[in-house]
């Protein structure tokens, strides 16, 4: 398959070897031993067809097996297969090629064994480096997290996927999940894109609609469980519809998890409403379908003494009783049920089955033609068929009844329905089955369990608070008292009683039910290692209770837990067995980390221990600088369970990912989150400040990691990278997977290899091919369709986050100066020392004080009453914002601190908002007068700092602010952009030293200016420029502004820090918590920008800002000619392409122009660019013969003067050269096209039919182009 990078054939070929190898010398030498060799069935061989047969299966056909007319077929050779790689593993002790646990993880997955999957999925990634190659790989892993809820980690594995390979098979399964995960998170516009990519898409999809609409509703379901002081009654009844709805509904998953997932909700629900019948009685449904009959019989009583008599809780009853071989009781029950429901068809043809059981024809018969009256039966038609298969057979039967089985007494007809206190379930209204019937459970001499009168754990709780409480007890309330107390007596004297019996024998458990000591657990204990069971402030997760026994062989248990929690954020599990509880700092236990659960003593899948949670965490590679640990919490000693399985005496357990990282506690996703806790940032744990594949790109150095001596001025010395890019134009590097890159060093950003000085010789000697050598070297490339990752991904892993600098700064540190240059007169402001000052990466800010004056700007040109008499109807987007103090962020009720800023969003005019901005001022004058007029001696002492908060805390007023006006059309304002002409070229608009000059048309608000109109507490939210542009921004006052900046290394903790408060860290709304900055040890300038003063914003650097007063301000972007700049542009342009999301500057199109127009004598700078030029040029030859193989030909259409770059319409990637675009629309000559990329044009259809494309640039003069880009010397001029 392409879309995998490792051939499946290679894994099935090892497989084989590593088999024959295994299966031959290994065997004489155990003869040779006397060792009694291995059956055929323990260690099944895999023959070369069904070798053969493995090869087309990966994690691809998950979800589309059923479809296969030979299913059961395949289920068996898959079943084989785990066996055989299972016996080979064990053999070799786990040394054996990682393509075959890759393999193992696939088979494990299409047979439904997630937990087994992903252990073999976790193995693979601690030994193949490039793991991110293979498609299939981390859509197996995104698809065992989707199933586990780990929302965090397969958005992380399906976004990889959709980067190596947009054209991947299963994008469109992909697209869906991702839309599904994206709505719980409340990032509605992702998901919604999503969503769109999936429609489009014509390929075959698993997700049904029905089930979309069941996802949907558990969707609605938890986010309404996440509000705030949200009513019991209402909880519980919420709860009751989320666990009923996973018992009954089949697309929610396997059984196994939904019924415990369910269970977990009814008894939550219980919890907020004890007195619910209808609770007890799902709860008891669930019991009884895994096999737990003696909780579920406790659980029918509940219903019972809880609500009136129900026909569904006495229909349950007599299953189970008829499960457990007891036809009185069973009889009995069903009597019940259809006296207090005479059309319960259930009942009816249980009773029915029973009578039928027992060798009664007749009354079967009976209670068939009943269930048939009722309005409810749904299947008349079989039962029709049996009574007349029952009325053939009669007259074979001796005698009524005279079967081997119990005889019952005949058919009670039907009764009216005013029947008295006498029937039956009128008598049996307030006792359950075990109360009427204390010695049915002995009918069966072979099986005596303890009582069902027992009191269970959770009975017992019940009594200790009731006996704490007795003073304040209610009548009722002492009435259960004195029942559970007498129930107790008796069981006190029943167990001494048991004692002094001399048999000594336990009673044997149930068949498929609980053990004669296990009766209902507690609510918060883990009896046995059931199903866990969350405290009360914890919300519901998806726990894995998997039924594998322990004694599979060949998936070692992988990885150690997590440490170093967020404090808190856990809920407290009290252990398997009374191991006590994991504290909430000192590990996670998560519904990943099951990958064998062994059964337990009584038929029920057993959590595993936390030790055995320990070792089957999120995928993280062994790094030599953390010391070994295998324990769930700080201190836990070494044990048997912690040495992972088959992987000899070398394996050695590494701390995950997370430990340095804090846990995630979205809103919407909680349920994750208390299981996954801090494994949110498995990939920027250890990662290369380098976080992206265009980072850097390595021409003059042989070999790609190489580093020179004094050029580190980062973390650590970043490998060698190359730029490439794909089908959308993409450009990546070749850098070392950042999870296996050693911890950072310093704390400044690492000098990518691409920068590092070439030999003196590299100016004239060049290791690029020439274009010839270069569309030589494509030609057959794409003739079976082009895949980009089989070209342009060879060497570039997806990009990750940076971790944070290294070493950590001290506290005093955390509020540094704001770096501040003085201006006397228009000398200052072009002295070339100032340019240099302001580039430098160690400056993420610098303000120019007094700009305005030193150069004699007329800022009175941009002022609102200019403005207004200019153009008083020109657009405005106004937002709607809550005034409060900079430094704080409140909600709505300003009770809570948050990061998220509501910011609504509305458009209006300038001289509107002028009006608006003119009366906040007169109203401010007017309050502060009327202040001044009330002021009393007295209030002029100072109040309390607890006062004050709550004063400013208050009730937050709403403010306008106007934003984003644009101002680049010269027929307008004229005079404006030609005031703005005698700043230093450095910070003008336009000049040829800015990258954003040679895009070729507008970028509104990057190479254009805008403007912004502010009343006091207007906020700009937190952010970095687009493509991580440098920003120029004079306040025209009169009023100041105050600024918060982050250092551009600490994008990864900002992002970090929105992703744990479930906000899209590049398309959100959001306002850092300075407290939680200065706890994670981030630098924050924080300044103040008065009138007349210019901010230069640095290369990525974060920040966001607050009008003090009432101002107006200018802005734009600007891009140094550096290669540090067009380094940490690619970075975010490829960072952005693997988050979906659209990069405002095309920088494959620039770097075409730039080629063009510029010569580069830095020689780091033309590294990246030509590098840039040769996978772009790639590209379009290997497209090209792509096409020409399809017999699809291309017409050339140059481009226009000021035509903009294309990108997809569909996916937002940008489009170079070749664009797709329908022939219904380009047959209308529109001025712009409609694009697609190769990717969503071939998902709309295989073979591109209605499809034109249209070639932008002769591959000529594509060449020429790249063959002209050379070095230019030293001396000569950047541009």
């Amino acid at each position: 398959m392409q879309s995998c990078g490792v051939s499946l054939a290679v894994a099935a070929c090892a497989a084989a070897r590593s088999l024959g190898s295994a299966s031959g010398g290994d065997e004489e030498k155990k003869m040779a031993a006397g060792k009694a060799s291995e059956t055929e069935e323990d260690f099944p061989t895999l023959t070369a067809q069904e070798r053969d047969s493995l090869v087309g299966i990966d994690s691809s056909l998950f979800g589309f097996q059923r479809l296969h007319e030979d299913g059961a077929r395949t289920k068996a050779l898959l079943l084989k297969a785990v066996r055989s790689y299972d016996s080979l593993i064990l053999k070799a002790e786990g040394k054996v090629e990682p393509e075959l646990f890759c393999q193992l993880g696939h088979f494990n997955l299409l047979l439904e064994e997630y937990a087994k999957a992903l252990s073999a999925y976790q193995r693979y990634y601690s030994l193949q480096s490039d793991y991110w190659k293979n498609a299939a790989f981390l859509y197996g892993l995104g698809m065992v997290y989707f199933h586990y809820n780990a929302f965090q980690w397969a958005i992380k594995a399906f976004q990889e996927v959709l980067y190596i390979d947009p054209s991947f098979s299963r994008a469109k399964e992909i697209h869906l999940r991702l839309g599904l995960m994206f709505k719980v998170n409340t990032d509605y516009e992702s998901s919604l894109k999503h969503f769109q990519l999936a429609l489009i898409d014509s390929n075959p999809c698993t997700l049904s609609k029905a089930e979309s609409k069941y996802r949907a509703a558990k969707e609605a379901y938890e986010t309404l469980l996440q509000t705030e002081n949200l009513p019991a009654q209402v909880k519980a009844t919420t709860l009751q519809q989320l666990g009923w709805m996973h018992h009954t509904v089949e697309q929610l998953g396997d059984r196994a998890n939904k019924d415990s997932y369910a269970i977990q909700c009814l008894q939550k629900s219980l919890e907020a409403d004890p007195n619910s019948g209808q609770s007890w009685y799902f709860l008891g449904r669930c019991y009884s379908s895994i096999g737990k009959v003696q909780d579920a019989f406790v659980s029918y009583r509940q219903s019972i003494d809880k609500s009136e008599a129900s026909a569904d809780t006495w229909c349950s009853i007599g299953v189970l009783y008829q499960q457990q071989n007891q036809p009185m009781d069973a009889l009995q029950a069903y009597i019940c049920a259809v006296q207090l429901d005479h059309g319960h068809a259930a009942a009816w043809m249980d009773l029915g089955t029973l009578y039928e059981s027992c060798s009664q024809p007749h009354d079967a018969i009976k209670c068939y033609i009943n269930a048939m009256r009722s309005k409810a039966c749904s299947n008349a038609t079989a039962l029709t068929q049996r009574i007349k298969c029952l009325q053939a057979c009669k007259p074979q039967h001796s005698s009524e009844g005279g079967g081997s089985g119990q005889a019952l007494p005949p058919h009670v007809g039907p009764m009216g329905q005013g029947e008295d206190q006498s029937s039956p379930a009128k008598r049996r209204r307030a006792s359950s089955p075990a109360k009427s019937q204390p010695d049915s459970w002995a009918s069966n001499s072979a099986q005596q369990p303890v009582p069902n009168w027992y009191l269970s754990p959770q009975k017992l709780q019940l009594l200790d608070q009731l006996r704490s409480n007795r003073a304040s007890l209610k009548p009722l309330q002492l009435q259960m008292l004195e029942q559970l107390e007498a129930q107790l007596n008796l069981m006190q004297q029943h167990q001494q009683q048991m004692r002094q019996n001399a048999s000594g024998q336990l009673r044997p458990s149930l068949p498929n039910g609980p053990s004669a000591t296990n009766s209902l657990p507690p609510p918060h204990s883990r009896p046995n290692g059931d199903v866990p069971y969350l405290q009360p402030g914890a919300l519901l997760p998806h726990t894995c209770t998997s039924t594998q026994s322990q004694d599979t062989a060949g998936v070692p248990s992988l990885l150690p837990s997590l440490q170093g929690l967020q404090k808190g954020s856990a809920p407290h599990w009290a252990g398997p067995n009374g191991d006590g509880s994991l504290s909430s700092s000192g590990g996670s236990t998560h519904p990943l980390s099951h990958p064998q659960t062994p059964h337990n003593q009584v038929g029920h899948s057993a959590a595993p221990s936390p030790r055995q949670h320990a070792l089957n965490h999120l995928p993280s590679p062994p790094s030599p600088h953390h010391s070994a640990t295998s324990g769930g919490a700080p201190g836990t000693p070494a044990t048997k369970e912690s040495t992972p399985l088959g992987n000899g005496p070398a394996a050695t357990a590494t701390k995950g990912p997370g430990e340095t990282t804090t846990a995630n506690s979205t809103a919407a996703a909680e349920s994750l989150s208390n299981h996954v806790q801090s494994i949110n940032n498995i990939h920027p744990a250890v990662s290369s400040t380098a976080s992206s594949p265009i980072s850097a790109m390595s021409t003059a150095t042989p070999s790609p990691k190489s580093t020179e001596p004094g050029q580190t001025t980062g973390p650590h010395a970043g490998p060698a990278t190359v730029v490439n890019g794909n089908s959308k134009g993409g450009i990546s590097e070749d850098s070392q997977s950042p999870l296996k890159a050693d911890p950072p060093a310093t704390c400044r950003r690492p000098t990518p290899p691409h920068a590092r000085t070439p030999p003196s010789s590299s100016s004239s000697v060049s290791i690029y091919p020439s274009s010839t050598d270069v569309l030589k070297a494509c030609r057959n490339l794409g003739k079976n369709g082009l895949s980009s990752s089989s070209i342009l991904l060879d060497k570039c892993p997806p990009p990750r986050l940076p971790p944070p600098p290294s070493p950590v700064l001290p506290k005093d540190k955390l509020n540094p100066p704001t770096p501040s240059i003085y201006l006397e007169n228009k000398r200052d402001a072009f002295f070339p020392p100032l340019h240099q000052f302001c580039t430098n990466p160690s400056n993420p800010v610098t303000v120019i004080r007094g700009l305005a004056g030193a150069l004699k700007l007329d800022l009175g040109l941009f002022s609102t009453k200019t403005l207004v008499e200019a153009n008083p109807d020109h657009l405005v987007e106004c937002r709607t914002q809550l005034s409060q103090p900079a430094d704080e962020n409140w909600d709505l009720s300003g009770t809570k601190k948050m990061w998220r800023c509501e910011s609504g969003r509305a458009h209006t005019t300038i001289a509107k908002y002028a009006q608006y901005q003119a009366a906040s001022f007169q109203e401010s004058l007017r309050e502060e007068n009327e202040k001044k007029a009330l002021k009393e001696p007295s209030d002029a002492e100072p109040a309390s700092a607890e006062s004050v908060a709550r004063k400013r805390r208050g009730p937050l007023k709403h403010i306008k602010f106007g934003t984003n006006i644009d101002v680049s059309d010269e027929r307008k304002w004229k005079l404006q952009l030609q005031e703005l002409s005698k700043l230093p070229a450095f910070a003008r608009v336009v000049s040829a030293g800015n990258l954003l000059s040679h895009v070729g048309h507008t970028i509104l608000g990057m190479n254009t200016v805008q403007l912004y109109m502010k009343v006091p507490g207007s906020r700009i939210p937190g952010h970095q420029e687009h493509n991580n542009f440098c920003s120029v921004n004079i306040n025209i006052g009169p009023g100041d502004c105050e600024w918060f900046a982050v250092p551009e290394p600490y994008w990864g903790v900002m992002s970090n820090f929105c992703e744990k408060n479930n906000i899209n860290f590049l398309m959100g709304s959001w306002w850092p918590n300075l407290e939680d900055l200065y706890e994670a040890d981030v630098p924050v300038y924080r300044f103040i920008q008065r009138p007349g003063d210019l901010v230069w914003l640095n290369t990525g650097t974060v920040h966001w800002v607050q009008a003090i007063g009432w101002c107006n301000n200018i802005a734009w972007n600007v891009g140094p000619l550096s290669a540090h700049q067009y380094k940490l542009a690619v970075e975010r342009y490829e960072w952005n392409k693997l988050q979906s999301v659209k990069s405002h500057v095309p920088m494959v199109h620039l770097s075409w122009n730039m080629a063009r127009n510029i010569k580069v004598s830095d020689h780091k700078l033309f590294q990246m660019i030509k590098y840039c030029l040769l996978r772009t040029l790639k590209q379009c030859q290997s497209v090209k013969e792509a096409l020409a193989a399809a017999g699809k030909e291309t017409v050339l259409q140059g481009r226009n003067r000021d035509e903009p770059a294309h990108y997809c319409t569909i996916c937002e990637v940008e489009v170079f050269n070749l664009l797709f675009v329908r022939s219904e629309l380009l047959s209308r000559k529109q001025k712009q096209y409609v694009v697609h990329c190769q990717d969503c044009a071939r998902k709309g259809s295989a073979e591109l039919d209605n499809f034109v494309i249209v070639e932008k640039h002769r591959m000529d003069d594509l060449m020429q182009v790249y063959d002209q880009f050379t070095l230019a010397p030293l001396h000569s001029s950047s541009s």
